[in-house]
């Protein structure tokens, strides 16, 4: 069988859980917990106080780089997942089951038991901050969720198994999403394969499923990168394509199939906002939600693309920009562009649109005959004008000079118009492939907490 994992904040159950759902497999229970403690031969509060947290984190990678790779129960450290490492290792070819616990029963549970405070806060202020930090990580961790307030470890395993058998998503769920996937553009092989996984006959009822959700969506190059990213991390997920004209229904159907994440694309980030439990704060800020993780009954929204424009651009800082569009990506961008240090203009066609952005950024703004007047270090292009099919550029040829920089968000074609005629005029370019490059390995990250090097989502996309 495949290895179960169990992740969760001290105090969620980890190892009695544990030992009961392994007895109940017939399989080995391994707490990593206990393996440090007979490998290093003390205690791991004696660790932490002779050593210090970091020696303690590297006898932690060490254990759970050995540990076996199928037929065993393991119940981790509350803080291993914090650490992308272990979650590659963890995370390949295992079901991995999140405990939680609301704060006065995880309180309760260490006062009968204590062990080392891992702050210098009360525990009631430990417990909270703590679990504040660790949010992302735990929805990252989690395939299948079981709340361990109100149950007996029993019971809890009973769950668990209930669970590895039958999954999340009963039989008319997954028959009603394939019948709306069905009705939406998605080619042939791509809805046969889905078919096959939702609802064909030994269905795995473990797969998670994720995807690209926008109108239209067929150009995204996602479903490529992220199912070939669970083939290298041996990841039991399927990627495919929300593609319909609202964002409701996409929402709706991917609760209805227990979805772990969706990447959202034009032109549902300002409105993906509205169906969501929690938003990041920079998410917040920029006024956009292009990462969505589902983890036990919450929807998270995050927003990775400023990120992605961030990193292409670090030897920039304090260049005068000028930010071509005013919607959600170009919020993005000019977050990452005033966090460089920039001093940014947003330009768009509808200057109302640029003003309320630039108000709400802290930059210039002007209409789209404005850039005549400007002289900048940088040009970005934040409109989807160059997508495919598309074949114009937001600027004119002798608008290009040789001394600017010109970054084209968009990566479909990879080589636009704009960035085409910006070679031409000797300019340096940035191509979109950056963007997408470097926001996609943040979003696997919050899918998954594992940390992809970028040079192996450039193999794929090569």
């Amino acid at each position: 069988m495949k290895r179960v994992v169990l992740f969760g904040y001290r105090g969620t159950g980890k190892t009695a859980i544990g030992t009961v759902l392994a007895r109940r497999l017939g399989v080995p229970f391994i707490d990593t917990d206990a393996l440090i403690e007979q490998k290093a031969g003390r205690t791991i509060p004696a660790i932490f106080r002779d050593d210090g947290e970091e020696r303690f984190r590297a006898l932690e990678r060490d254990a759970i780089a050995g540990l076996p790779a199928s037929d065993v129960v393991i119940g981790t450290g509350g803080g291993v997942v914090m650490d992308p490492a272990n979650m590659e290792q963890l995370r390949a070819h295992s079901s991995c089951v999140l405990l939680t616990a609301d704060p006065a029963t995880i309180g309760h549970r260490l006062a009968q038991a204590p062990r080392p405070a891992l702050t210098g806060l009360p525990p009631k202020k430990e417990i909270a901050e703590m679990l504040e930090r660790r949010r992302p990580a735990y929805a990252a961790a989690a395939d299948f969720c079981v709340n361990t307030s109100r149950t007996t470890n029993e019971a809890a395993a009973a769950r668990i198994l209930g669970l590895l058998e039958h999954g999340t998503i009963p039989a008319p769920a997954r028959e009603a999403a394939f019948r709306w996937f069905a009705a939406t553009p998605l080619l042939a092989p791509e809805r046969e394969r889905l078919g096959e996984l939702l609802t064909g006959p030994g269905h795995d009822p473990q797969t998670r499923f994720l995807g690209v959700a926008g109108w239209p969506c067929g150009h995204s190059r996602s479903p490529l990168l992220f199912n070939r990213l669970f083939l290298e991390y041996q990841l039991n997920c399927h990627y495919t394509r929300f593609e319909a004209p609202a964002v409701g229904p996409i929402m709706e159907t991917a609760r209805l199939i227990d979805a772990k994440g969706l990447s959202v694309t034009i032109p549902f980030k300002q409105d993906v906002m509205a169906c969501l439990d929690e938003i990041d704060d920079a998410a917040r800020e920029i006024g956009a939600v292009n990462t969505v993780v589902f983890a036990c009954g919450t929807a998270y929204g995050w927003n990775t693309d400023w990120l992605g424009i961030k990193k292409p651009l670090a030897g920039h800082a304090g260049s005068r920009a000028v930010l071509l569009g005013a919607g959600g990506v170009a919020a993005a961008a000019a977050y990452a562009l005033t966090d460089l240090g920039m001093e940014v203009t947003i330009l768009n066609r509808t200057p109302e649109k640029a003003r309320a952005l630039a108000e709400r950024s802290g930059c210039r703004w002007g209409a789209w005959d404005d850039f005549d007047r400007m002289n900048p270090d940088l040009i970005v292009n934040a409109t989807p004008i160059g997508m495919q099919p598309d074949t114009h550029s937001p600027l004119r040829d002798d608008q290009l000079k040789k001394e600017m920089t010109v970054f084209d968000l968009v990566y479909t074609p990879p080589v636009t118009p704009l960035i085409a005629a910006a070679r031409k005029a000797g300019c340096t370019t940035i191509t979109g492939t950056e963007v997408f490059i470097h926001q996609a390995r943040e979003q696997f990250r919050l899918f998954f907490g594992i940390d992809v090097p970028d040079t192996v989502i450039r193999e794929i996309l090569a």
